[in-house]
């Protein structure tokens, strides 16, 4: 190792700037699968969170988190009767983008079943968990909303009392967590115009049904909101989450629930496994190219400037040989500084990576299992580097040092 360290303080300069943007090449492809990671997380946390044993969406469909669902509400009271069910409570998710004092935020709003569902599980870091009906929101620190701060969405102004911390959707936005009711409010909100509108049509398409022209008094009705109306459907939710008694067979309480033809059942390992294999798998494969690719350039830098250090070397190798030092003293003062110049890049790349990653506008989570298989990486990228500059090492001749 004594040969390696004194031809490094020979170039100093130059191995020092090799290893930190090799060090800072490693901190990217460390740093993609930290933002992979990080969106897996993001994917599965509310489902993880939420902790409901089985998921009832609209039929045909994947669930709220993949696709759009909408399911009757009435759907939670049908669940209610299956033998087995201890729990079962509305949900409710969509995503909105608002001005909010001079700047724009979006917002995934998820729909909590009041009272049953008061947001307790949430992680508050600042304020509470809501407590009445209605104008209550907690919402993720990353959205930029203190405690008190009120935020106008569709025709109502919700005052926030709760920050949580970590809770993203798929999509990267941070999530507001308000009551079923108003969350359905803020989804199906329109203004005066276009309410207005509506009405008229409906009058319109009224005018030319038999029916009225019977009986006059139905065409006042249509002018009447919908939700007084009672030939139109109640108001539609994202999924009903079903949660069931110890020792209660999932699949015998999920083979009821199939037997209606209006819904979709699932576990929360299928949904868990809907998300992933879905959008997340394909950002997972895209991510994982990108890092092959680096790894790949990284072995290619690693192995031209080794190569450029041997070739200002080839004197000294010479008379080494001329000494009579055998070969494994020539690969091992090549191998030595591959080895040296890849652990400062990657501690480099772990420390930089530290303090840079908390900034990312995405959550970026390195695991242990994650620097191992670095580590890993690194020490094959030393030893494939450092291959040109030994074959070259390995032909030189003693008789160089005279020339």
């Amino acid at each position: 190792m004594n040969l390696a360290i004194r031809d490094v303080r020979h170039n100093l300069g130059r191995f020092a700037l090799t290893a930190v943007g090799l060090g800072l090449l490693l901190m990217i492809v460390m740093g993609m699968g930290g933002i992979y990671k990080g969106i897996e997380e993001d994917a599965v946390l509310l489902i993880d969170e939420l902790d409901a044993d089985i998921w009832i969406v609209q039929n045909e469909t994947r669930g709220p988190f993949a696709e759009l669902s909408r399911l009757a509400s009435s759907v939670e009271d049908r669940a209610w009767t299956v033998p087995g069910v201890s729990n079962a409570r509305r949900f409710i998710t969509h995503t909105v983008q608002r001005e909010h004092q001079g700047r724009s935020i979006r917002i995934s709003i998820v729909g909590l079943s009041w009272p049953g569902d008061q947001g307790h599980w949430l992680p508050i870091i600042s304020g509470r968990t809501l407590s009445q009906g209605h104008f209550e929101m907690v919402a993720d620190q990353t959205l930029g909303l203190a405690v008190g701060e009120r935020v106008t969405l569709g025709k109502d102004s919700y005052r926030v009392v709760g920050v949580t911390q970590n809770m993203i959707s798929s999509g990267g936005d941070g999530l507001a967590f308000l009551t079923v009711s108003d969350a359905l409010a803020v989804q199906f909100d329109s203004t005066g115009e276009a309410t207005r509108l509506e009405r008229a049509a409906r009058q319109g398409r009224a005018e030319h049904t038999d029916l009225v022209q019977s009986q006059p008094g139905m065409l006042e009705r249509a002018s009447l909101p919908a939700g007084m109306i009672p030939a139109l459907g109640s108001s539609t939710v994202s999924a009903i989450m079903v949660n069931l008694k110890p020792g209660v067979d999932p699949a015998r309480v999920q083979s009821v629930m199939e037997g209606w033809a209006d819904v979709t059942v699932y576990t929360a390992e299928d949904q868990r496994q809907l998300l992933l294999q879905g959008p997340v798998d394909r950002a997972r494969r895209q991510i994982g190219l990108f890092r092959v690719l680096l790894v790949a350039i990284s072995a290619i830098i690693m192995s031209l400037i080794l190569y450029t250090m041997t070739l200002d070397k080839v004197h000294d190798i010479a008379l080494l040989k001329l000494m009579g030092a055998k070969d494994r003293v020539v690969i091992g003062l090549v191998l030595q500084e591959a080895f040296l110049l890849g652990g400062i890049a990657y501690g480099i790349a772990y420390l930089i990576g530290e303090r840079l990653f908390p900034f990312f506008p995405r959550r970026v989570i390195v695991t242990t299992d994650m620097l191992i298989w670095l580590a890993f990486a690194v020490a094959v990228i030393c030893v494939v580097g450092s291959l040109l500059g030994i074959r070259k090492a390995m032909s030189v001749s003693p008789n160089e040092v005279l020339s």
